[in-house]
């Protein structure tokens, strides 16, 4: 398993990240991955994530970027002391990759900033890079 962490403005993102070999197909070049995240607002106010945005770099440079509201279906409120946690996965092409990204957070005064999801791996165990 792979990880990562950032905080930013008192919001905690952790990340692990592990291969699915049960969901890749790697004869056809379809390697699938899962990541797991838990948000913890370890900050004072009350927030809520509105948007996320990933940038996915397979093994062979290629890179792609996705935008969208929420998370899982959710836009989780968070009160201080509070967490969310959720799991979900990305295909790639290649045996391993990276992931990062940010999410649009709003405070309860409408003010927003993006939570950081530093950098993780996606690999398929064992493999060289």
């Amino acid at each position: 398993m792979f990880h990562s962490e950032a905080i930013t403005r008192g919001v905690r993102v952790k990340v692990q990240s592990e291969y699915a070999p049960e969901r890749s197909d790697p004869a056809n070049n379809q390697w699938f991955f899962l990541y797991t995240i838990t948000i913890a607002n370890e900050g004072t106010a009350t927030v809520q994530l509105l948007t996320r945005h990933w940038i996915v770099t397979d093994g062979a440079g290629h890179i792609e970027e996705i935008r969208g509201p929420g998370v899982v279906g959710e836009q989780p409120i968070l009160k201080p002391g509070e967490s969310f946690e959720y799991t979900s996965g990305c295909p790639l092409e290649t045996p391993f990759g990276m992931m990062e990204g940010t999410y649009q957070m709003i405070t309860e005064g409408g003010e927003r900033f993006d939570a950081k999801v530093a950098p993780f791996t996606l690999s398929e165990p064992y493999t060289v890079h």
